[in-house]
């Protein structure tokens, strides 16, 4: 299929095929990746419990998972491994239409260069408070928080320890989980 050369938007997205790919659309342009690997998505599984655990136990917010579409704006349709939605009204037919308070990439070789630098760009831009990078390979987990439209580096946690959020109290991640 041959892509217009302007910047995509919602419809274009709803027009692209089902083979299994996973489309996003950054910024008005096209991101195809392949379908996530078993450990990609064993870590998400796991590191999903462990957020359902506090958010959901507090009320602070519903999570959710891969695949859905988190529609920034009319040219921004992202779709993140795992994402935490404070506002209920964010949730629509369509998927999550507004930035929800975390959202989590886990890395995987296809997407490593994406997630660290045009998604995390335009998530910081498009007011997205927290982002965590889970990087399978390094076994670390990074946690930035948005400042002025850029994520700064909050805090960080590598092997088989435990991440106590400075953020949120009582939220600790058990990165041991993850990898077992």
């Amino acid at each position: 299929m041959a892509w217009p050369q302007r910047k995509l938007d919602y419809a274009d997205y709803l027009a692209t095929p089902d083979d299994g790919q996973r489309y996003q659309v950054i910024d008005g342009s096209l991101v195809v990746t392949p379908a996530p690997s078993p450990i990609h998505q064993r870590i998400s599984s796991r590191l999903e419990r462990q957020l359902e655990d506090y958010f959901h136990a507090r009320s602070l917010g519903e999570v959710l998972h891969a695949p859905i579409d988190l529609i920034l704006t009319r040219h921004d349709i992202l779709g993140p491994d795992i994402l935490v939605v404070s506002d209920p009204q964010h949730v629509s037919r369509r998927g999550i239409e507004g930035p929800p308070l975390l959202v989590v990439e886990i890395l995987s070789p296809s997407t490593r260069a994406q997630d660290r630098g045009d998604k995390a760009r335009r998530y910081a831009e498009l007011g997205i408070a927290h982002y965590w990078i889970v990087d399978p390979d390094e076994r670390t987990l990074e946690c930035y928080t948005s400042s002025e439209g850029a994520f700064r580096p909050r805090a960080e946690a590598r092997g088989d320890v435990r991440l106590n959020h400075p953020d949120w109290a009582g939220l600790t991640i058990d990165l041991a989980q993850l990898w077992r």
